[in-house]
């Protein structure tokens, strides 16, 4: 399925053509956890793949040559990943930049949105001051999400502010509020912080429809049916999700350290893929 045109709920530039994208040679993807990949192993085993590692694929498949950087790295707040990330960025000159960031600034009790918005405004004008186009996705719907729904408004706030960038500096946008198919379970890893392998492929597959990229899948395929787990399973899951993911987190938050804390990118300079298939997202 071929989408040439924004659908509901997306907004990309009125320039947006083939002859456009045929110019995409290098594409850098910046943020925290979300762009790095987590919870989406990569087929090394040892890193994570995730929606920006599968858009990429993507875009080599139309692309043969293209460069492709991820310097994203999780647990990062939005002023980190300005101060390490954003000037690295500047420097590769890309053509096609995916900037997602504030996610975990909002997660925090004194995370402003309205300021949130400002500093990410200034990034966005600085990424296309270098002449990148700029893909910036929304947050999630986090009404069904343990913790995250604590903060829905303010993330609503948040996104209000991201269409209105977008808008004023023609940015493509990736809308994940509305993608109602990552509400079930099956889209979030085990952490339910983190999307799975197959929340990650439903976002690749919106991406590429928010950039006018052909895609053979819909991301809006509903979920298969299943049995509906026994309370007393759910209760059990509960409880470890707690002991083992909950506990931890909120550790990290009160001691003032992050997962991302020494880490450096998985992806921290322009080189091509190994392997570019439209499939190899699958």
């Amino acid at each position: 399925m071929s989408q040439e045109s924004s659908l509901p709920g997306e907004y990309a530039p009125e320039n947006d053509s083939r002859e456009e994208r045929a110019g995409w040679r290098t594409f850098v993807a910046l943020g925290d956890s979300f762009t790095e990949g987590l919870n989406d192993p990569a087929p090394d085993g040892a890193t994570f793949r995730g929606w920006a590692d599968r858009l990429a694929a993507r875009l080599a498949a139309e692309r043969p040559g293209l460069r492709y950087a991820n310097i994203a790295v999780r647990g990062k707040l939005l002023d980190q990943i300005l101060r390490e990330q954003l000037p690295r960025a500047v420097e590769m000159r890309p053509d096609l930049a995916a900037l997602s960031a504030g996610g975990n600034d909002i997660l925090r009790p004194f995370g402003d949105p309205d300021e949130l918005a400002g500093k990410f405004e200034k990034a966005v004008v600085e990424l296309r001051s270098t002449g990148a186009d700029v893909l910036i996705g929304t947050g999630f719907d986090t009404r069904r999400t343990p913790v995250m729904r604590l903060v829905r408004g303010k993330v609503g706030t948040y996104n209000s502010h991201l269409w209105a960038i977008a808008q004023r500096h023609g940015c493509y946008v990736v809308d994940l509020w509305s993608m109602r198919v990552l509400q079930d379970e099956r889209a979030w890893s085990e952490d339910r912080l983190h999307l799975s392998e197959a929340g990650h492929h439903r976002v690749s597959l919106r991406a590429a429809e928010a950039l006018g990229l052909p895609v053979s899948e819909d991301w809006r395929r509903p979920w298969p049916a299943r049995r509906e787990r026994p309370w007393s399973v759910r209760r059990g899951e509960d409880l470890r999700w707690i002991g083992e993911h909950l506990g931890p987190w909120f550790g990290r938050r009160l001691r003032g350290t992050s997962s991302g804390d020494g880490r450096e990118p998985k992806r921290p300079s322009p080189r091509p893929l190994e392997k570019a298939s439209p499939r190899e997202d699958a």
